[in-house]
């Protein structure tokens, strides 16, 4: 799904996903979904929202699902505050579930690269990547898809047995 090169302030739609799985196949089939918005934050709760209808549809724990939206949301919200450049600037989310993981990837089009950082008890940032690897069994960092620039932050989640959709 892409974003319309005509969007206005206020309120975005949510997302239209071009590449939905039809609803009926199992949740163990391998899909991979992506999303390309504008890097900006207002676009934060529609991307939260593609993420939990996808999610829901996995054999993920709630605990899972609800970690899975909060660590990418932080890598949403690290992609528009420390790579954004410009106005047309784009994030691109893509899920892609195994029978057994989930991987969520977030591509920008700066090419720096994030690093943790230790953030005081009062500081009111800098604890992104590390709430990210509370979350997840896996994160971690990749060039850009041949012919683009910038790079993917990436993280993964492993099927927890016993649990249903």
């Amino acid at each position: 799904m892409t974003a319309s090169s005509a969007w206005r302030p206020g309120p975005p739609p949510a997302p239209a996903d071009t590449r939905h799985r039809p609803a009926g196949p199992a949740a163990d089939e391998p899909f991979r979904v992506r999303s390309t918005v504008p890097a900006d934050p207002s676009w934060a709760a529609a991307v939260r929202r593609l993420l939990s209808e996808q999610f829901a549809r996995l054999p993920l724990s709630a605990d899972q699902r609800d970690g899975a939206v909060l660590a990418a949301d932080e890598l949403f919200a690290n992609a528009v505050k420390h790579a954004r450049t410009g106005p047309d600037d784009t994030v691109t989310v893509t899920v892609e579930w195994s029978p057994h993981t989930l991987r969520v990837t977030v591509a920008d089009s700066s090419p720096v690269l994030p690093r943790p950082r230790p953030a005081g008890a009062d500081a009111e940032s800098g604890r992104g990547l590390a709430i990210v690897a509370a979350l997840a069994d896996d994160w971690g960092m990749a060039p850009p898809e041949p012919g683009r620039h910038g790079k993917r932050v990436w993280f993964t989640l492993r099927r927890r047995g016993g649990t249903a959709p």
